[in-house]
C-alpha cells in the first residue's frame, strides 16, 4: 500500500497526525518561534503534572517566571536556533529527559520548536533498586570481612567465683540494649566476652561487628567508623562507601581497644552515642543508626581522663555498666579446665593422644600468667609440639616468668622477658616458611602483651598498625593461637 492511499484527505492526514501526537508513549510539547505554546499531548500531562489549562496559549517566558517550568529548552532554541537536552524534575515528582529541537521553513527560518519529555522516573527507580542491591552486596562483603570466628569455637570457661560474678553482670545486661565497657588485662577474654553478650541479647540475628581502635591509622579511623561520601577525599571510591556504625546498623558495635582512640574522634564518637545518628566524611545530612555499643578496654580509663588523654563525657557515657574481668591468676579454678580444653581441641585437630602428667597440672595452676589466658592457650600449643611423647613434662611446658603465684603483676610483667626465639636449633627445621612464621608470631605476641596495645606494639617492632594486625590475625588462624 502506498503512501497516498493512506489518508484520502488532507483532513484525514491531519487527524491520524493528531492520535500520533496524542497517544505517543512521550510527552510533546510544541511552540511558535516566539515559544508561545502551541500543543501539548496527554503523556506531557502525566508526565509534568501539568494540565492543558495552564499552558496552552502561554508563553515560555511567563511560564517560567510563575515557576511552573524550572527551565525551559525552548527559550534555549529560539536563542540559539540548535537542540538541546535538560533533566528536569516536574511537580508530579517525576524526572525526565528534555529535549527541544528547532524547526525550520524552506528558507531556513525558524517557525517552531518541538519539545520531547521522556520519563525517566522508571529507569531511576530501577537505578535505585540495582543500587539497594549493590549495597546489599558491599554490607555483606564488609560484614564478612568483620564478622570472626563464632563464639562456639571460642573459649568460654566459667568456674572460678571471681570469674562467675562478671559473667553474672554480663547475663544481666545482655538482654537489654545498655552500653557495656568490658575491662581486664590483655589476653582476659574481653573478646569472648563481647560475643556472649551479643549471642545472648535480642540483637543476635544481627550483626556484631568489631573494630580495634589501636589498628587503624588516625587519619583513616573517621571514615572506617563512618564512611565517606563520593569525592570526599583523593582516592575515596565512587560512590562512597558504608562505615562501621552504618554496617553495624540493628545490630552490636564492639569498639575494642577504646582507650586507644584519638582525643578527635571522641567527640564524634560521643555525638554518634548519644545522638544515634553519624555524619559520613564529605556528607551533609545525619544518618539514623540503631546499634548497641560493647567497648573494651586493658587501659584505666580514669586515669586517662585525670591526665587530659580522654574525654571525661565519654568516659561516663561509656561506663554505664562496666564489667571488670580478673586476670587468670585470679581465677585459679580454671586454670585447669582451660588448659585441658585447649589440650583437647590440639588433640582433635592433629588426631593426637597428648595428656599433661599431674606435676604438670600443678606447675600450671603455679604460674602466675601476667599474659592471661592467651599466655596459657600459646604455652599449651607448644607443649604439643615439643613433647615427644604422648605425657606432656614439666620441661615441655617452657614457663618462661616465675611461678610465684604472688609475685605483683607489675613485677611479673617486667620480669617476663620470654626466652629468645632465635636461639639455633640442633636439626634443620623440617619446614624454614613454617618455623621463621611462627618466629614472627612470637615477637608479634610478645610486643603486644609488653606494649598493651596494637598501635604501640606496632611502633616497637618498626610496622605499621594495618600490618601488625594482618600478620597477627594470619597466624593465629594458621596455628591456632587465638584465644
Amino acid at each position: 500500500m502506498g503512501t497516498k492511499e493512506i489518508f484520502s484527505t488532507v483532513a484525514e492526514a491531519a487527524e491520524h497526525l493528531n492520535a500520533i501526537i496524542e497517544y505517543s508513549f512521550d510527552g510533546i510539547f510544541i511552540t511558535d518561534k516566539n515559544c508561545n505554546v502551541l500543543r501539548i499531548n496527554h503523556s506531557y500531562e502525566e508526565i509534568t503534572g501539568l494540565t492543558k489549562d495552564e499552558i496552552l496559549g502561554k508563553n515560555m517566558a511567563d511560564l517560567v517566571q510563575q515557576k511552573l517550568i524550572s527551565e525551559s529548552g525552548s527559550l534555549i532554541v529560539s536563542r540559539t536556533k540548535r537542540p538541546v537536552t535538560l533533566q528536569q524534575r516536574f511537580k508530579s515528582g517525576k524526572e525526565a529527559l528534555v529535549t527541544s529541537s528547532p524547526i525550520f521553513d524552506k528558507n531556513g527560518e525558524l517557525i517552531m520548536i518541538v519539545t520531547n519529555v521522556r520519563d525517566l522516573t522508571e529507569i531511576y527507580n530501577l537505578k535505585e533498586s540495582i543500587q539497594e542491591k549493590t549495597d546489599a552486596i558491599e554490607r555483606l562483603r564488609l560484614e564478612l570481612e568483620h564478622i570472626q570466628t563464632p563464639l562456639t569455637e571460642r573459649e568460654l570457661i566459667v568456674r572460678d567465683e571471681t570469674a562467675l560474678a562478671a559473667m553474672v553482670l554480663a547475663n544481666r545486661v545482655a538482654p537489654m540494649d545498655t552500653t557495656v565497657i568490658l575491662f581486664g588485662e590483655t589476653g582476659v577474654g574481653k573478646e569472648v566476652m563481647a560475643r556472649y553478650i551479643y549471642q545472648h541479647s535480642s540483637r543476635a540475628k544481627n550483626s556484631f561487628i568489631q573494630v580495634n581502635c589501636g589498628a587503624i591509622p588516625p587519619s583513616l579511623i573517621e571514615s572506617e567508623l563512618f564512611g565517606y561520601e563520593s569525592g570526599a577525599f583523593t582516592g575515596a571510591s565512587r560512590g562512597g562507601k558504608i562505615g562501621l556504625f552504618e554496617l553495624a546498623d540493628k545490630g552490636t558495635l564492639f569498639l575494642d581497644e577504646i582507650g586507644e582512640l584519638p582525643k578527635d574522634m571522641q567527640v564524634k564518637l560521643l555525638r554518634a552515642l548519644q545522638e544515634q545518628e553519624i555524619m559520613r566524611v564529605g556528607g551533609t545530612k545525619p544518618i539514623k543508626i540503631d546499634v548497641r555499643i560493647i567497648a573494651a578496654t586493658n587501659r584505666n580509663l580514669e586515669d586517662m581522663v585525670k591526665n587530659d588523654q580522654f574525654r571525661e563525657d565519654l568516659y561516663y557515657r561509656l561506663t554505664v555498666f562496666p564489667i571488670s574481668i580478673p586476670p587468670l591468676r585470679f581465677r585459679k579454678k580454671d586454670i585447669t579446665p582451660l588448659a585441658l580444653s585447649f589440650l583437647g581441641k590440639l588433640n582433635q585437630k592433629y588426631n593426637f593422644k597428648k595428656r599433661f602428667s599431674n606435676i604438670s597440672i600443678q606447675l600450671l595452676n603455679e604460674y602466675p600468667w601476667p599474659g592471661n589466658i592467651r599466655e596459657l592457650k600459646n604455652i599449651v600449643e607448644r607443649a604439643v609440639i615439643i613433647s615427644s611423647g604422648d605425657e606432656i613434662k614439666p620441661e615441655d611446658l617452657h614457663l618462661l616468668r616465675p611461678t610465684n603465684p604472688v609475685v605483683p603483676a607489675e613485677q611479673a610483667a617486667e620480669e617476663a622477658a620470654p626466652e629468645t626465639a632465635a636461639e639455633v636449633p640442633d636439626e634443620l627445621p623440617s619446614d624454614l616458611n613454617e618455623t621463621l612464621e611462627k618466629l614472627e608470631y612470637h615477637y608479634l605476641t610478645m610486643a603486644y602483651e609488653q606494649e598493651g596495645n596494637v598501635r604501640a606494639a606496632a611502633k616497637a617492632l618498626g610496622i605499621t598498625p594495618s600490618t601488625f594486625v594482618r600478620k597477627r590475625k594470619r597466624y593465629e588462624e594458621t596455628y591456632g593461637n587465638k584465644a
